[in-house]
């Protein structure tokens, strides 16, 4: 090795890269499902097992890290004085959580289909080839809020796409299902190309990958201007494909009825989770460097519009739905609207402390992954033991099936906002900021879609109590009872007792996007034009 070489070779330290267990165990997992299957063959079971003791391996290891994440503040993969392509924080720990303990759900309830002979063939035979592709996409999604390097954040939108267009087609005897897939991909392909040509224009106009060295200079005016707008769009354009906002949204009812309702569980939630965590990334690195003024000023309101538009076209298009694999989509379009409303929120953002619109955002997040957990929880019971994917497979649920009709009915009621449910509470907290930040428009907005959402969620609850019917009683696993038991208690938990205990740690989470991120002297300067920008320096 020349001396040149040896004086640029780098290392990073034991202690850095245990920062990064969590994702070490996940990719892992991976790899331990593809060795599993020449082991033991391509059954099933054991490659459920293996998937699902690799997630919770995973979220034990947040767990383990996440003082040392949060005590140690922002670091990241990186030498001295560079900018880092993986980065670790409290948020990325927190996320990461959220998306193993999710995945450890929807692999219980795929077990659940599984042993009750309801899950498809093809998910049966092709087992080892279905949670690659699951547990391929968690790790895209992960990488997406652990990066705020231009290259990595589009490989990681990548990795966590392409895994889910195979997922939303994985029963290849479905015809709905192989459409499904293809508009998937349609509309992720032309999103991709968008998001693709802006960064490069980030790149062309800033010379740098790095989020953080390109907010500096716009914040401090040295580039800007028209060229940089449009390149920031293109990069919102996959955001917004990602978490299905209006008018990237047409793959999204689609692909809900016609993947299985594993896969449509997990892109519920875990998709909108990753573009809305992504988001959050990019609004941290930029409050961070001090942007503000007209260019923060038009992009709070940008936000906000494309927010309201979201949740109104989400409603509307809901009130005439009669599957509920769809109707469930636009509500998930809908609600991304209501947490885009926390991206709205942007002007005046102080870099030395969290801001609540990252809070609120973070509640939400938590409490929507369990009401949505628990509405397809339910309807996955009730497809495998009638079925019934349309309304009126839930006529005289609550005659049927009790239980499963009282769960429904409480993640319905906080999927539309009212009390004592944790649904109201993350949206009360949400509005509160949002009206705090003085866009009372943006209230309005949120409150008329709240109540125009109360008509198609209380169909549904007027089907399954107050519609006559003579249909079977509906029989479901004990233990996929018990999952969907728990949503429904912490659901009623979050709305009654646990919303102060929720603000403080979602406050801490938001706080890990703001801390530990200093910029190098060469960096906080204004370079020439065509100087090469400086970058961030890592914290080791």
């Amino acid at each position: 090795m020349s001396p040149l070489a040896a004086a640029n070779f780098w290392l990073p330290t034991v202690d850095a890269l245990s920062r990064f267990g969590p994702l070490w165990v996940l990719a892992g997992t991976v790899c331990a499902v593809l060795v599993g299957a020449l082991i033991y063959g391509r059954r099933a079971q054991p490659t459920a097992a293996v998937a699902l003791i690799g997630a919770a391996l995973t979220a034990m290891s947040c767990v383990s890290v996440r003082a040392r994440a949060v005590a140690g503040g922002w670091a990241g993969l990186a030498p001295d004085g560079r900018a880092p392509m993986l980065l670790v924080d409290g948020f990325s720990i927190f996320f990461t959580l959220l998306v193993s303990l999710f995945l450890v759900a929807v692999i219980g309830l795929w077990w659940f289909g599984y042993r009750g002979g309801q899950s498809g063939m093809d998910m049966h035979a092709s087992a080892p080839e279905f949670f690659v592709l699951l547990l391929a996409s968690a790790v895209g999604m992960v990488l997406m809020v652990s990066t705020t390097n231009l290259l990595l954040l589009i490989l990681a939108v990548e990795m966590a796409s392409l895994p889910s267009y195979a997922l939303a087609g994985f029963e290849k005897r479905s015809r709905l299902g192989a459409e499904a897939s293809v508009k998937y991909v349609l509309f992720g392909g032309i999103t991709s190309a968008i998001m693709v040509y802006g960064v490069s224009l980030l790149y062309g106009q800033f010379q740098t990958l790095d989020l953080a060295v390109i907010a500096h200079q716009l914040a401090d005016g040295t580039r800007g201007g028209t060229l940089a707008a449009i390149a920031l769009f293109g990069l919102m354009v996959g955001i917004g494909f990602k978490i299905s906002a209006v008018p990237f949204h047409f793959w999204c009812p689609d692909v809900f009825q016609g993947a299985a309702i594993e896969v449509t569980t997990w892109l519920s939630v875990a998709s909108k989770a990753a573009g809305l965590g992504l988001l959050l990334r990019v609004m941290g690195v930029a409050a961070a460097a001090g942007i503000e003024g007209g260019f923060a000023s038009g992009l709070s309101i940008g936000v906000g519009i494309f927010a309201a538009i979201t949740c109104t076209v989400g409603n509307f298009c809901a009130l005439h739905q009669t599957n509920i694999k769809r109707l469930l989509a636009y509500s998930s379009i809908a609600h991304a609207g209501y947490m885009l409303m926390a991206g709205a929120i942007l002007a005046g953002v102080s870099p030395d402390m969290a801001h609540p619109a990252f809070t609120a955002l973070t509640i939400y997040l938590i409490v929507y992954l369990f009401m949505n957990l628990g509405a397809f929880g339910v309807a996955a019971m009730v497809y495998w033991s009638s079925g019934e994917e349309s309304l009126s497979g839930y006529t005289a649920l609550g005659r049927r099936q009790p239980f499963l009709a009282v769960v429904m009915t409480v993640c319905l009621v906080s999927l539309v906002g009212l009390p004592p449910f944790g649904g109201f509470t993350a949206k009360y907290w949400l509005l509160i900021n949002v009206w705090g930040a003085g866009l009372i428009w943006l209230v309005v907005v949120a409150v008329l879609n709240t109540a125009l959402s109360l008509y198609f969620y209380m169909r549904v609850i007027r089907q399954m109590w107050l519609i006559e019917g003579e249909g079977p009683a509906i029989r479901a696993p004990l233990a996929a009872q018990a999952l969907v038991g728990i949503c429904a208690a912490v659901i009623l938990w979050t709305g009654t007792l646990a919303i102060d205990p929720i603000r403080r740690r979602a406050e801490g989470y938001a706080r890990s996007l703001f801390l530990g991120q200093p910029v190098a002297a060469e960096a906080q300067a204004t370079p020439p034009a065509d100087a090469e920008p400086g970058r961030l320096a890592s914290k080791p």
